[in-house]
């Protein structure tokens, strides 16, 4: 499928989607919040696709922010299906995605890109990275879900900071807070995306599903529950039987995702 704002590129069981926006800093309007969610789920229904990278061209921004231009006229009520449309079609898809979705945040990631970021199930920076919600600057509130993922990654009190001072941190701030996993150096970074990739591409695809299921579920009453019920549904898969058995005999398993 082709997209104006968005570049997918698969290879060895990894797609990488590219928003593609030089000239405005790839900032997310609301037809490239849709391109993303067709990509992204076109990869995930790819059985072929066993992680999905998210990244931003250029060096300068992963996403440096929505396009406000886009919306500075909107009222009461279209600023309100903006926020619930984009968090339906991309944030909270990317979140409870059943591949692993890595963001790659190669610059900028401001706003509703921190946002995409925080969706993603984790995060690698650049060292020339900076991230921040300044939307309180513009008389807004985080919409895409940063008051929620914000806190449960860093904690309530650094993020009522970064979201009340709209300030931005450094790459070196968001790993020593937890944001971001890792930062390498720019040019290493979607390299280093895909090492990790390949560590994931050797474990069983559906008992990674069921873990990003019963994590995610961890931020909700029902999480431990979903974890036993993920953990007994494993017992009759043929990972599961494949796993085992590969260990007593000790060599590599493979598996097959059923």
């Amino acid at each position: 499928m082709a997209h104006e704002n968005v570049i997918t590129t698969t290879q060895a069981g990894i797609g990488i989607v590219t928003i593609n926006r030089p000239t405005k800093l790839n900032a997310l309007n609301r037809a490239t919040i849709l391109e993303l969610s067709e990509a992204i789920t076109a990869l995930d229904d790819d059985a072929a696709t066993r992680v999905i990278i998210v990244t931003g061209s250029g060096e300068k921004a992963f996403v440096a922010g929505a396009d406000i231009a886009e919306f500075s006229e909107f009222n009461v009520e279209e600023g309100e299906q903006l926020a619930s449309l984009g968090q339906q079609l991309l944030f909270d898809m990317v979140q409870n995605l059943a591949t692993p979705v890595i963001a790659a945040i190669n610059g900028f990631a401001l706003g509703g890109g921190l946002e995409l970021a925080m969706a993603a199930h984790f995060r690698v920076a650049s060292d020339n990275a900076k991230m921040g919600l300044p939307e309180v600057s513009l008389g807004l509130i985080p919409g895409y879900g940063g008051t929620q993922r914000l806190p449960q990654l860093i904690g309530k009190g650094r993020a009522m900071e970064m979201i009340m001072t709209a300030a931005m941190i450094t790459a070196d701030e968001a790993k020593a807070y937890g944001l971001v996993n890792h930062v390498v150096p720019q040019p290493e970074l979607i390299d280093f995306c895909k090492g990790i990739a390949a560590k994931i591409m050797k474990n069983s695809p559906i008992a990674i599903t069921k873990a990003i299921t019963a994590i995610n579920a961890s931020f909700t009453s029902s999480g431990f529950a979903t974890e036993i019920t993920g953990f007994g549904e494993s017992f009759g898969t043929d990972d599961f039987k494949e796993g085992t058995t590969a260990f007593i005999e000790k060599r590599k398993a493979l598996f097959t995702g059923r």
